[in-house]
């Protein structure tokens, strides 16, 4: 067996500060990248990059994503309880640095989207801007809004309200392809890629050998 590094509390704790940042994030794996796109009261639009989105479930849909730490203004957070709407929109290959920029420390009431060349798009009468260059734009309503007490995040929940997809990448069965759409990833903080489907694998059965799909 090959031996490994340990790191115990003590340890961690002891980590510069950007160093543990670095080190922890990057130990949850490759998470999807998304523009969280909002607008204030005044219909001021803003934009930001999260890590954090994630299913949580079907009927209803569900999604949650998790917040930084209220140490700065969170312009995103204020917009999305102030006005009940927001969007996630998937990050791909050509979008990548205009998508990084947006986490950028930008003064209140300036618009990433102007700051980064990224262009607002407003459909379906939704209040928030989706990101028109995105592949796939979902629509959301907030449902609940958890305030975690321990590291001063917030827990998003919302509903599925609207999804923009391109055609020809959901398959018969509902699954949608988004490697067909060179969706990236985020490891870490700062460093981004691109996805190889290995197989689908059909539903687990105990009584059943694992196949895969066709």
């Amino acid at each position: 067996m090959t031996s490994s590094l340990y790191f115990d509390r003590p340890s961690i704790k002891q980590m510069e500060q950007r160093y543990r940042a670095q080190f922890i994030n990057s130990l949850a794996g490759f998470k999807s990248a998304n523009l969280v796109g909002t607008v204030d009261q005044d219909g001021h639009p803003n934009l930001a990059i999260v890590n954090s989105a994630i299913h949580l479930g079907a009927n209803p849909p569900l999604m949650g994503m998790v917040t930084r730490p209220r140490t700065v203004e969170r312009h995103s957070v204020e917009n999305i309880l102030d006005t009940g709407y927001y969007t996630l929109n998937q990050v791909h290959g050509g979008m990548i640095r205009p998508a990084h920029q947006t986490s950028a420390r930008y003064l209140r009431g300036q618009s990433e989207f102007d700051a980064t060349g990224l262009k607002p798009s407003y459909l379906e009468d939704h209040p928030a801007p989706y990101v028109d260059e995105s592949r796939l734009k979902i629509g959301l309503k907030l449902l609940e809004c958890k305030h975690l007490e321990f590291n001063n995040t917030d827990f998003i929940v919302g509903e599925i309200i609207a999804v923009h997809v391109e055609p020809n990448v959901i398959q018969p069965d509902g699954y949608v392809d988004i490697e067909a759409l060179d969706a990236v990833t985020i490891s870490g903080l700062d460093s981004y890629h691109r996805t190889e489907r290995l197989e689908r694998l059909a539903y687990a059965k105990p009584d059943e050998p694992t196949r895969a799909l066709e």
